[in-house]
């Protein structure tokens, strides 16, 4: 049995990692610092507790499992990356989990190895900050780049917005519950705006097919193959709670005057976010019916309270706006 160490698989994206790998046939071990409670107690998932950012700590790893394959999902600075391919260098597989926005330009869509990588500076390298993450992200896929070329099977997995079952971010919670709880809802720019989804469930088994059959040195997008508006993304919900609800698509203008940005509202981006996925659907991956994905991410978000309020506008804001647009 091939064994693989996913480094954070106690939260959400290293979560559903731990148990596609476990549901294939894998050893699994995780390697977090314990200050969660760990999901997977009751079962025969190894736990390794330490700090990733020590390098003790991934070579008492190696030494205590010897994995073949490492998924690297809490790599936030390059300097993480670099000694992870540089300590699991014979692992037969190091899958690092980038992101969407390691991309530095706009473009619609996204392809690996065409659409530009953003810069890095030395201080963003080890800065931690939103403004810093997609440059750090960035950073880390040339890092891996770099471990291939000196003979490393590393290879990174580029998501957009994850959402699904555990989602602690709680960004698309916010629309869960608005659907859920009102007939009438405010969306910005008319509900136009595009942002590129993808379930958690569907990155868990692209690191999967990237491990198993990708190639050093390359990257992956992944996201739905089918990316909705926000609108779109508010009628699909309605669908899953069998409910009838309005958007109300507003401008900027009509938000300014209650105080609101359309940035205040949660997955809105001002310019289209797609990435390609044929890369990694040439190693036969698909993305679930956004049916089946939202069914089980509505349940999950309404059985623990997930709201995502705090994340968008006040009710009270979006109601007056409403009222005062309608009425």
């Amino acid at each position: 049995m091939d064994s693989v160490l996913v480094i954070g698989g106690g939260r959400f994206i290293g979560r559903h990692t731990v148990t596609e790998f476990r549901d294939a046939g894998y050893d699994v071990t995780m390697l977090t610092r314990g200050q969660r409670s760990n999901p997977f107690t009751n079962s025969d998932v190894t736990h390794i507790k330490g700090d990733r950012n020590e390098r003790d700590t991934l070579e008492t790893a190696r030494k205590q499992i010897d994995p073949d394959v490492v998924v690297d999902c809490v790599a936030y600075f390059p300097e993480d990356v670099r000694a992870a391919t540089d300590v699991f260098a014979d692992a037969e597989a190091y899958v690092y989990v980038s992101s969407g926005a390691a991309y530095g330009v706009e473009r619609t869509p996204k392809r690996e190895g065409e659409t530009p990588l953003a810069g890095c500076t030395a201080e963003q390298a080890t800065t931690d900050s939103a403004e810093t993450y997609g440059p750090r992200k960035a950073e880390g896929d040339r890092e891996v780049f770099a471990a291939a070329e000196d003979g490393v099977r590393a290879m990174s997995v580029r998501p957009t917005v994850v959402y699904g079952p555990y989602d602690y971010t709680e960004r698309f919670a916010y629309w869960v519950d608005r659907v859920a709880e009102y007939d009438r809802i405010v969306v910005p720019s008319d509900g136009l705006s595009l942002w590129q989804m993808a379930y958690v469930e569907d990155v868990a088994s692209a690191l999967r097919l990237v491990a198993e059959r990708g190639t050093a040195g390359e990257a992956y997008n992944v996201g739905d193959e089918h990316a909705p508006t926000l609108r779109e993304w508010v009628d699909l919900l309605a669908r899953v709670h069998e409910t009838d609800v309005e958007t109300i698509g507003v401008g900027e203008r009509e938000l300014a005057a209650a105080g609101l940005d359309p940035d205040d509202f949660p997955i809105y981006r001002d310019s289209p976010h797609l990435l390609s996925t044929a890369k990694l659907r040439d190693l036969g991956w698909s993305s679930t019916p956004h049916e089946t994905a939202l069914a089980v991410t509505v349940a999950e978000h309404r059985e623990n309270d997930r709201t995502g309020r705090e994340f968008g506008p006040d009710r009270d804001t979006e109601a007056t706006l409403i009222d005062r647009l309608t009425g």
